[in-house]
C-alpha cells in the first residue's frame, strides 16, 4: 500500500520539476515509509511512496514497460494479477518483477484505458505514456483507495491525499462553501467535491485521460442490482460461502505478516471463519480493542469468536484518556472535515495491529451489501407507516419522544426516536441521509452567515443521494437504498475512515466483502432475503450458520462507536467552549455565533440531544484551526 502524487503541465513547452514532485510525495511518507521514487518525463512528473507488501526486492516504483515509454505509480492491490500476468505473457509481454504493479503497466500497453475493467482489487494509479503523450489515472470500483486532483496555473495536479496537492506551489486553499454545506448535512464531503475549490476527488470506478491539454473523465463500471427472482435460497447461501472463501483466499497473498480486525460482529467473524478454513487457526492473528465504557465495548464478543476458532488473539482495552489522547492525532490525518467519530477507535486498532502485522483483513462492505444498518429497518418501518394518514402517522412517536429523557447513553430511545422522526419529514430518497447526517437545510439557513449563490434547499443539499437514487429508480426501495449507501456513505465515509486511519499507521487493510465477484453476486440477491422481517443480513447469516457460533449470528448491530455525547459534556467541555468562543467564531465569519451558542446551551442543559450536530461543528472547527491559519 502506497501514496502517489504528481503533476502535468498543460503547456507542452514546460517541464515538470523533480523537486516539486518529491515534496508532494514526501507528504505521503506515512502511506509508504519503505521506499520512494520520482520520475520526470517532459511535462509530467510522477512521485511514489511505498509500503512494501508484495515483491519486496524488485517492486520499486515507478515501474516501466519493456521499452521504458510507459511508467506507473500505483497505490493498491490487484488480486487477480497472476491470471492477468499469465494471459499477458502468452501475448508476448516480458516481466522483470513479481509485482502486480508491472501487470497494470502491461495491461495498459495491451488493452489501453479499458484495462481497468479487468482489475479486481483496490487501487489508484497514474500512468505516464510518453510515446502517446498521455496521462491516465484511475480509481477502483468501490473507492477503497483515494485520488484527488485539481488544475492550477495551467497544471493538472493529483495525489492520494489533499496534503500532497497542497505541497505544490501553485495549489491554493479556498473553502468551497457548497462542499461545506454538504459536510454539515452528510458529516463527510461526498465525491466529487473536496473542501477546497478547484480540487476534486475522482469518484469510485472512474478514470481520467489527459491528452495534450484535453481532460476526459468517465466511469468504467457500476453496481448492478439485478435481482434473480428464481434464485434458490439454499444454493444462494452456499454460493455466498464459496465466493467469500474465494475472496478471502485472494487477500491472503502477502510477503509480510498478515492479520484480521475482529469486532465480534458477523462480518469480521465471517472473514475469520473463512481464514480458518484456509490456514491453521493458530496462525491467524486477530486484533480487537475494547473500551472501559461497557456500553461501547465489544471486546468480549471478539474474544468469544477468537476462542471459538482458536486464533492468536490480541486485545487492547482503552479508557477515555486513551481515546482523547488519540483525537489530535486523528485530526492531523484528516485533510478534510470529517465527523464520523469512529475514526478514533479505527485509528487506535490500526496502531495496535501495526505492532504485529503490515496487512489486516476487515469486514467493510457487509452492512451495505446485506442491509445491516439500523436505518434499513427504519426505512422498512417508515414504508409501513406511510399507509397511515399523514396527519396521525407521527403522533404516537412524537408523544413517546417527548416523554423519554435526553441522555448521553449510546443509541438511547430518545436519540432513536428523534432521529427517526426528523427523517420522516423528508422524501424517501433523502431520508437515509437525514438519519445519518447532522444539519438539515432549514437548520443550515440559521447556521451559515453568507448564503449568496449557495443552494441550501433540500434539492441542493441532497442532490448527491437524489442523483444516485435516480440511477437506481427501477429497484425496490431497500435495494435502491443499498445502492445509494454503496455510492455515498460507504465510499466517502466508511472506506475513507479506514484508509486514513490505517495508512496513518502504515497498515494495509483489505476488504473481502468488496471483491468484485462477491459483491456483484450479493447485489443480485433480493432485498427480502437480506432484510427478512426484522432480521438484517438474513441470507448472510444463513450462509454462515454452520461456520459461526449461534451467539455471534444472533448479535445485533452495534457499530464502532465512541462516547461522543459524554465527552462533549464532560472531558471535552472546556475545549468545546473555547473552540466556539464568540471572538473566534465571529472572526472566521462562517457561522452565526448566536445560533451555535443556543445549540450548545440546549445540549449541555439536556434540553435536546444534539450530539451529532455539535460534534460535526466541533470537528469542522478543529480542522479549520489546523488547516486554515
Amino acid at each position: 500500500m502506497c501514496g502517489i502524487a504528481g503533476y502535468c503541465h498543460l503547456d507542452n513547452a514546460k517541464s515538470a520539476s523533480a523537486y516539486i514532485v518529491k515534496a508532494m510525495a514526501d507528504a505521503l511518507t506515512h502511506r509508504g515509509p519503505d521506499d520512494s521514487g520520482v520520475l520526470v518525463s517532459g511535462r509530467t512528473g510522477l512521485g511514489h511512496r511505498r509500503l512494501s507488501i508484495i515483491d519486496l526486492k524488485t517492486g520499486h516504483q515507478p515501474i516501466f514497460n519493456e521499452d521504458g515509454t510507459i511508467a506507473i505509480v500505483y497505490n493498491g492491490e490487484v488480486y487477480n494479477f497472476q491470471e492477468l500476468k499469465e494471459a499477458l505473457t502468452e501475448k508476448g509481454h516480458r516481466f522483470k518483477t513479481h509485482s502486480d504493479t508491472e501487470v497494470i503497466v502491461h495491461s495498459y500497453e495491451e488493452y489501453g484505458i479499458d484495462c481497468v475493467k479487468r482489475f479486481n482489487g483496490m487501487f489508484a494509479f497514474a500512468i505516464c505514456d510518453s510515446k502517446a503523450d498521455k496521462l491516465f489515472l484511475a480509481r477502483d470500483r468501490f473507492g477503497k483507495k483515494p485520488l484527488y486532483y485539481g488544475e492550477f496555473d495551467n497544471q493538472f495536479i493529483f495525489a492520494s491525499e489533499l496534503k500532497a496537492i497542497l505541497k505544490h506551489p501553485s495549489a491554493a486553499k479556498e473553502i468551497d462553501m457548497g462542499a461545506l454545506a454538504k459536510y454539515l448535512a452528510y458529516e463527510y464531503i461526498p465525491s466529487p467535491l473536496s473542501i477546497f475549490k478547484k480540487i476534486r476527488k475522482l469518484e469510485p470506478a472512474s478514470r481520467i485521460l489527459l491528452k495534450g491539454a484535453e481532460l476526459k473523465i468517465d466511469s468504467y463500471w457500476d453496481m448492478k442490482f439485478e435481482e434473480r427472482p428464481d434464485l434458490d435460497i439454499g444454493q444462494a447461501s452456499e454460493h455466498i460461502g464459496e465466493l467469500l472463501r474465494k475472496s478471502v483466499k485472494k487477500r491472503l497473498i502477502s510477503d509480510v505478516p498478515l492479520g484480521v480486525f475482529l469486532s465480534g460482529g458477523i462480518d469480521s467473524s465471517s472473514v475469520v471463519a473463512m481464514m480458518a478454513e484456509l490456514m491453521s487457526p493458530k496462525d491467524i492473528k486477530t486484533f480487537s480493542i475494547g473500551f472501559r465504557e461497557r456500553l461501547y465495548d465489544e471486546s468480549l464478543d471478539a474474544r468469544r469468536v477468537a476462542d471459538y476458532f482458536g486464533t492468536d488473539h490480541h486485545e487492547e482495552v482503552l479508557g477515555p484518556d486513551d481515546m482523547l489522547e488519540a483525537l489530535p492525532k486523528t485530526l492531523d490525518i484528516l485533510d478534510e472535515p470529517f465527523a464520523d467519530s469512529s475514526i478514533i477507535p479505527t485509528y487506535l486498532v490500526s496502531r495496535f495491529t501495526r505492532k504485529y502485522v503490515t496487512v489486516a483483513l476487515g469486514g467493510d462492505g457487509g452492512d451495505e451489501l446485506f442491509m445491516g444498518y439500523p436505518s434499513f429497518l427504519a426505512h422498512k418501518i417508515t414504508n409501513c407507516l406511510e399507509a397511515l394518514p399523514a396527519g396521525i402517522r407521527k403522533i404516537p412517536l412524537e408523544i413517546l419522544a417527548g416523554l423519554t429523557p435526553v441522555t448521553h447513553r449510546y443509541m438511547d430511545l430518545n436519540f432513536k426516536l428523534t432521529r427517526f422522526l426528523r427523517g420522516m419529514e423528508f422524501p424517501e430518497n433523502s431520508r437515509h441521509q437525514v438519519w445519518l447526517g447532522s444539519f438539515t437545510p432549514r437548520e443550515q439557513a440559521k447556521l451559515l452567515l453568507h448564503r449568496e449563490g449557495l443552494d441550501i434547499s433540500a434539492s441542493g443539499i441532497y442532490d448527491t443521494t437524489e442523483s444516485y437514487s435516480g440511477r437506481a429508480a427501477g429497484l425496490d426501495r431497500l435495494s435502491r437504498a443499498s445502492y445509494v449507501y454503496i455510492k455515498t456513505y460507504m465510499a466517502d465515509d466508511i472506506l475513507t475512515k479506514v484508509d486514513r486511519a490505517s495508512m496513518a499507521n502504515s497498515l494495509e487493510v483489505r476488504a473481502p466483502f468488496l471483491d468484485t465477484e462477491f459483491a456483484e453476486f450479493a447485489a443480485g440477491i433480493p432485498s427480502r432475503l437480506k432484510l427478512k422481517g426484522l432480521t438484517s443480513k438474513w441470507i448472510l447469516k444463513k450462509a454462515m450458520r454452520a461456520r459461526l457460533p449461534g451467539r455471534t449470528l444472533a448479535k445485533s448491530k452495534k457499530g464502532f462507536a465512541v462516547p461522543v455525547a459524554k465527552w462533549l459534556k464532560e472531558d471535552l467541555k472546556g475545549l468545546l467552549l473555547d473552540t466556539f468562543r464568540k471572538s473566534k467564531i465571529e472572526k472566521e465569519g462562517i457561522f452565526d455565533y448566536n445560533y451555535i451558542n443556543g445549540l450548545i446551551g440546549d445540549y449541555l442543559e439536556n434540553r435536546r440531544d444534539l450530539r451529532k450536530e455539535i460534534w460535526a461543528l466541533f470537528m469542522f472547527e478543529m480542522w479549520h484551526d489546523r488547516w486554515m491559519r
